[in-house]
């Protein structure tokens, strides 16, 4: 592991240096931030949202419902890979713009099912940020049960470039 600080956290009352994150300030997800303009594909299988996790870097959540099941009444891989391919990029960059990239790699290991209603959050560290790529990983967790570890590479890329960071 690197010893650079990866983690941009901020205080709870402080606003992200990441432009479009924005407090949630009501419901459910009072306290957590989310895109806006929000990004449609994220949304449509989401949506999702993070916030500083004291002390420990950045947690990501996600509250899954039934359009996100398979056939067989769980979370379908596709909503959980969608969903880590979010953490990379928030875990990689915190609440700070400091990653914007692409996708390289994305890998997953399922380790259990996740089901309708029930919150899941993403959790994980950066392994290695260079100049061009950062590599990371994390575990996606039902309360205290993992669901789904994952991996990825991103690829810096310029931030006026379209890009998933």
């Amino acid at each position: 592991m690197s010893h650079e600080p990866h983690d941009k956290l901020i205080a709870d009352d402080a606003a992200p240096k990441r432009p479009g994150l924005v407090r949630v300030d009501q419901g459910q997800w009072a306290g957590w931030y989310h895109y806006e303009p929000s990004d449609a594909f994220e949304d449509h299988t989401g949506p999702f949202y993070c916030k500083p996790d004291e002390g420990r870097g950045i947690i990501c959540g996600f509250l899954p419902d039934v359009k996100n099941c398979n056939a067989g009444g769980n979370i379908h891989g596709g909503s959980l890979m969608t969903f880590a391919d979010y953490a990379l990029f928030m875990i990689a960059g915190g609440m700070d713009a400091s990653v914007h990239g692409v996708t390289v790699t994305c890998n997953n290991e399922f380790v259990g099912a996740a089901e309708p209603g029930r919150l899941l959050t993403a959790r994980g560290e950066v392994i290695r940020a260079g100049f061009s790529m950062v590599f990371v990983r994390g575990v996606i967790s039902d309360g205290e049960r993992p669901v789904m570890a994952f991996s990825g590479t991103i690829k810096r890329v310029p931030g006026g470039q379209k890009g998933n960071g």
